[in-house]
């Protein structure tokens, strides 16, 4: 399996909404595909924490060697 990367999570988020709003999931497949878009979000959320916090370091670090 391909490493998971924030565009092919948001993908997969689109694909999924796109099925709930055209009611294509059943009932069979509806609590796994959720769990799986919560996983998918809850890696965005990280994925985009970290790419914050390494801005800040940078900037931070930049910042320090101006002075």
């Amino acid at each position: 399996m391909a490493k998971l990367t924030y565009s092919k999570a948001t993908e997969r988020l689109d694909e999924i909404m796109h099925e709930i709003e055209n009611e294509q999931l059943d009932v069979d497949t509806l609590t796994d595909t959720l769990k799986e878009a919560k996983k998918l979000i809850d890696f965005c959320k990280q994925r985009l924490y970290d790419v914050d916090k390494s801005i800040r370091e940078m900037t931070d670090e930049q910042s320090e060697t101006t002075f």
